[in-house]
This record gives C-alpha cells, structure tokens and sequence, in this order.
C-alpha cells in the first residue's frame, strides 16, 4: 500500500497544487505539507480530517490503509434511526446479558480501562463500520 505521504502528494499533483498552495487551501503551516509528503512529521487526527474532506476522500484512503475512495463519513445517512423498542428480540436478550468485565489488576486490564484507550478502540470500530466491508457486515447482521 502507499503512505501516507505518498497520498498526500498524489491527491495534491491531481489538483494540480503546490505544496505552499495547498498549504494556503487547508490553513495549514507554511511547511506542512512538505514534511506530510517527506514523512518527517506526521498530521495529526485532525490535520489528516480536513485534507480527507477537502480531496474528498476516506482517512482510510487518506492513509494508505486502502485503495477505495469511498468517502465514510456519510455512509450511515441512509440508515434510518430505529428506536430502541424496535430492536429484534435475539439483539435485545444479547444486550441484556453482556456485562462489562471488572478489571483484575492486570497490566491489560488497567491499560484498556483508561478513556484514551477506550476512545482510540471506539474511533477503529467506527472506521472499520464505515468501510464497505463494516457496511456489507451490518447488512448481512441485520438480515
């Protein structure tokens, strides 16, 4: 697969900007994007976020994880909101016996109980469900 920076400068040559001129489009630093494309420094969430909007493409696309440009943050618009009572029965009896695990005072378990952990594990799960493979995988769960 391709890196990060190696997307970066392939989407910037296809819109036919300069490293300063996409610098100026994204209100990114003077240099930024240079060292993005050389991989001296790497974008951060947030950096990475505006760049996938603004060549419109997915962070996974963005970062070289995949070849589909797919963008995933609209994926879930055409999923209607159901309200809870409408769950399917097996769905709701699963959720009514899943209880969370108590930490035992393990390395693991401390490091997974922390809220950075927990939020860095709900961010991939996300990603992961808003690929074609998570949409094909909630569809086939849900038939």
């Amino acid at each position: 697969m391709i890196s990060l920076g190696g997307r970066i400068e392939e989407l910037r040559s296809e819109r036919g900007l300069s490293r300063p001129a996409l610098c100026a489009e994204l209100n990114f630093p003077k240099n930024a994007i240079e060292k993005f494309e050389t991989g001296r420094q790497t974008p951060t969430k947030a950096q990475q976020e505006r760049m996938a909007e603004y060549f419109g493409v997915s962070l996974l696309y963005l970062r070289g994880e995949t070849n589909d440009r797919t963008r995933m943050s609209t994926w879930m618009e055409d999923v209607p909101d159901e309200p809870a009572d409408e769950l399917p029965a097996a769905v709701k009896k699963a959720a009514k016996k899943t209880k969370e695990p108590k930490p035992e005072g393990g390395i693991l378990d401390g490091l997974l109980a922390t809220e950075q952990v927990k939020s860095l594990l709900r961010e991939i799960v996300l990603e992961t469900l808003r690929s074609p493979e998570g949409q094909a995988a909630i569809r086939k769960a849900l038939k």
